[in-house]
């Protein structure tokens, strides 16, 4: 029997309450389902922009014709992946994500630690990514980058109207931890125990 059309299927993309991106040094362990919890040693950045993550995929084509002008090949002959967000938060972890690990520092605790940032040119550090998207229907969608470097930077504005905001661009960059793609996504159902606790977390956050 052909399958039917099923609004089921049309779904939303929004953060989950604990939060949507999380950064990881890389090597670290990929997560190996999507609703597992994430271990420790992946950091929350914080708040995302309302423009939400946007997934770009850049190809170049070959096309070959014969000696009469006949197109005889057209096909994709390379591929790159790229991922764009704008954190909110200014906290060590987003700070990072921009500026890179290593130029940052933070001294004391809490909301109370004082932060220094160095501005210098990104020195490719490669890290681990992991987006955690809150699909319609109790389903959510794990995003896993196993290999992603900085490529481009957005201009920060300082304004009494605007959010100081970190416009990043990270390039998936292909990986043999996932057979050689770029990214890895698992959709899956979320169990009762989780929806219900994530209609808690909403309750209490409304």
């Amino acid at each position: 029997m052909a399958t039917k059309n099923n609004k089921k299927n049309v779904s939303l993309g929004k953060p989950m309450v604990a939060g949507v991106a999380y950064r990881a040094p890389a090597g670290t362990a990929l997560p190996a389902d999507a609703t597992t919890a994430l271990a420790a040693t992946y950091e929350c950045v914080g708040f995302l922009g309302e423009d939400g993550i946007t997934n770009a995929t850049d190809t170049d084509n070959t096309t070959i014709n014969d000696m009469g002008g006949v197109q005889v090949i057209n096909e994709i002959s390379s591929y790159a992946e790229t991922y764009q967000f704008i954190m909110i938060e200014t906290r060590v972890e987003s700070l990072k994500a921009r500026y890179g690990s290593d130029n940052v520092t933070a001294t004391g605790d809490g909301d109370a630690n004082t932060l220094t940032v160095l501005h210098t040119m990104p020195d490719g550090e490669s890290c681990v990514w992991v987006f955690e998207i809150l699909m319609t229907g109790n389903r959510v969608k794990r995003i896993i980058i196993p290999d992603a470097t900085i490529s481009e930077v957005g201009d920060i504005t300082y304004s009494s109207t605007d959010v100081i905001g970190y416009d990043v661009t990270y390039s998936a960059n292909p990986s043999d931890l996932i057979d050689g793609a770029t990214s890895k996504e698992i959709i899956a159902p979320l169990s009762k125990d989780a929806t219900k606790a994530l209609k808690q977390a909403l309750h209490a956050a409304a």
